[in-house]
């Protein structure tokens, strides 16, 4: 499945009426538990009114999968809410997307990050394998052992 790499912002979701649908059929068909809000249009509304932006999976003139993207002060893509729609799952599409935006990072010399306290051991297996790695950081009680943060990185130099 030649998968591509397409971003949503707020200009190109308003002004293409396909990308508003697949984007809202994409985080309707979330398990529940993946949406913070009970109510999509708010959630990618709310995304985008922040200047954030939707890294999506694209095949055939559709939208398959998305995951919300915020640029931190230090340039690093912070990722959430990764999404697949329910009739493409199981295909690598979710890992395609990722691999993509991975490449993109790559190419920008950014890094990317995504927040770890409240994902499912499943994510994380995932994460490990597309070479997510916790970054150590110093502990304040014992200054000599680092501790993991709450949170995954993949490096751009692939030394994550």
């Amino acid at each position: 499945m030649p998968v591509t790499l397409q971003y949503v912002d707020q200009a190109r979701w308003e002004a293409e009426e396909q990308v508003r649908i697949d984007l809202v059929r994409i985080y309707e068909d979330a398990p529940q538990e993946r949406m913070p809000t009970p109510t999509v249009l708010p959630f990618i509304e709310q995304h985008l009114k922040e200047q954030q932006f939707f890294a999506c999976a694209h095949f055939n003139d559709r939208l398959l999968g998305a995951v919300a993207v915020q640029e931190a002060d230090d340039r690093a893509w912070w990722l959430s809410e990764l999404c697949v729609r329910k009739t493409t799952r199981r295909r690598g599409v979710g890992s395609r997307l990722m691999a993509l935006v991975g490449e993109q990072a790559k190419q920008d010399g950014r890094v990317l990050r995504i927040a770890t306290t409240t994902l499912p051991l499943a994510d994380r297996v995932l994460l490990s394998k597309l070479g997510f790695r916790p970054v150590a950081e110093a502990s304040s009680s014992a200054p000599d052992l680092p501790t993991t943060s709450d949170f995954v990185e993949l490096d751009p130099q692939g030394k994550g």
